[in-house]
């Protein structure tokens, strides 16, 4: 069992800065990509950037390339979602996801509970 546990949100300015983490903790597990999502109220999840373990290839939403930077440390097991140039924008629940492999129970998924970053002066 892989247990995600995420920390950094809270309250910004417009044009501000955030780093978000997201620690991977359990036994017995290899993890492949981890990931932030995020949802604002009234709208689905979405993608905001993924990262795989192994090369540390990267994927971006269109709507924060440029501004966030996401990046891992594989002996902590965590990855971080740095945000800069905030804007209302960005204000939502923000998700940590991992995919990883168990023995005997092949690929799984894991979510995180959760933190709110809200943009606002």
């Amino acid at each position: 069992q892989v247990q995600l546990v995420e920390s950094g949100g809270g309250l910004v300015q417009p044009g501000g800065f955030l780093r978000l983490s997201c620690a991977a903790s359990g036994s017995n597990f290899r993890i492949a990509v981890m990931g932030w999502y995020r949802q604002a109220p009234g709208k689905q999840r979405e993608l905001v950037a993924t990262i795989t373990i192994s090369g540390g290839s990267t994927n971006y939403a269109d709507s924060v390339k440029g501004r966030f930077t996401i990046s891992r440390d594989n002996a902590k097991n965590t990855v971080y979602l740095e945000m800069n140039s905030l804007t209302s924008e960005d204000t939502a629940a923000y998700y940590c996801n991992a995919k990883y492999w168990a023995p005997t129970r092949g690929y799984l998924e894991v979510w995180g509970q959760g933190t709110l970053v809200t943009v606002s002066s």
